[in-house]
């Protein structure tokens, strides 16, 4: 894992947007983001139980999982937007960014690879992307029931976001 403040240049999201200006698992932790590297999905299961998760999921973000829909659904999934339970992801494969806003409202970016997992605490606004590989297989696990595995639409900043499933 590497994280730091996202520089907010115009580009293509996926490539690193790095301003050189690092930040801590402190700062982190401060807006109660938690990281483990979990070199196997045993240490990934005991963290689920031990947190009461329920369901989970699995994804690959990449073209030729996608096809034709992957450029929508990778800006679809780089839409801001919040969840109603805390967010578990765990990078099985390949690497991806979460961004994730910070307590003046700057973007923190958080770039994960293989064995890397995160726990985004409900109610912090946040976007993920693969980066310019273009590939991330991840599994997660969404709150303590589906009914509460919601994204939230909301207007942050003068955005309007998207109101949908997780």
């Amino acid at each position: 894992m590497k994280t730091y403040w996202f520089n907010n240049e115009l580009g293509d999201q996926r490539e690193d947007h790095d301003s050189g200006r690092s930040v801590d698992l402190e700062y982190l932790s401060k807006l109660g983001i938690v990281y483990h590297h979990c070199p196997s999905v045993d240490a990934v299961n005991a963290i689920a139980v031990e947190r009461s998760y329920k369901n989970r999921d699995e994804i690959v973000v990449s073209p030729d999982k996608m096809g034709a829909a992957y450029e929508d659904k990778v800006k679809m999934f780089f839409n801001e937007h919040l969840h109603e339970d805390e967010e578990i992801r765990y990078i099985l494969d390949g690497e991806g960014f979460f961004d994730v806003r910070g307590v003046d409202d700057e973007w923190v970016r958080i770039r994960l690879s293989k064995g890397d997992l995160i726990i985004l605490p409900a109610g912090i606004y946040h976007r993920f992307t693969t980066d310019s590989k273009n590939v991330c297989r991840s599994a997660v696990a969404l709150g303590l029931s589906i009914q509460n595995a919601n994204t939230v639409g909301a207007v942050h900043q003068g955005h309007a976001f998207i109101q949908g499933r997780a």
